[in-house]
């Protein structure tokens, strides 16, 4: 095996030719996409999925393709507006006791009735409990404990 500098390891190879988008919009396009930037390339395969969806055969979906890459489009990149009133309206959900609204965090416990409680309250007999556990528990016998009845024998 041959040996390699620390140079080698560590350079990073640029292509020695670096060609534009197909669709002449001025950015660099990538091998890997078909000569496409980013931006057409996700333009062309989202317009290529939807013709797809829509029921139509592959031959009219491949020439849908090649009319969307001879056609110019706008490559620049998606402008994204946030305000900071939009990331403000989304709240978290805060876990908490439902007995004492203490935050529990990841240590909550889930009851059968479908509330969230503390260690404190997580018990049945600690919160007021919906869930019937007498009746799930007689439901639940009588299921994996059939009625046996043995054959009537004749007497002679």
């Amino acid at each position: 095996m041959a040996q390699r500098t620390e140079k080698e390891e560590t350079e990073f190879k640029v292509p020695e030719t670096m060609t534009l988008c197909v669709n002449n919009c001025g950015l660099i396009g990538n091998p890997a996409t078909d000569n496409m930037c980013q931006n057409c390339f996700t333009a062309t395969t989202t317009t290529t999925a939807a013709v797809s969806v829509a029921g139509s055969s592959s031959q009219s979906s491949r020439s849908t393709l090649s009319r969307s890459l001879n056609k110019r489009s706008d490559c620049s990149p998606p402008k994204t507006t946030t305000s900071p009133r939009a990331a403000g309206t989304e709240k978290k959900v805060v876990n908490r006791c439902s007995g004492c609204k203490k935050r529990v965090g990841l240590t909550g416990f889930r009851c059968r009735c479908g509330e969230l409680f503390c260690a404190d309250h997580r018990y049945s007999d600690r919160h007021d409990c919906s869930y019937d556990y007498k009746t799930v528990g007689r439901e639940a016998i009588a299921r994996e404990n059939p009625v046996v009845k043995a054959a009537k024998i004749i007497k002679v």
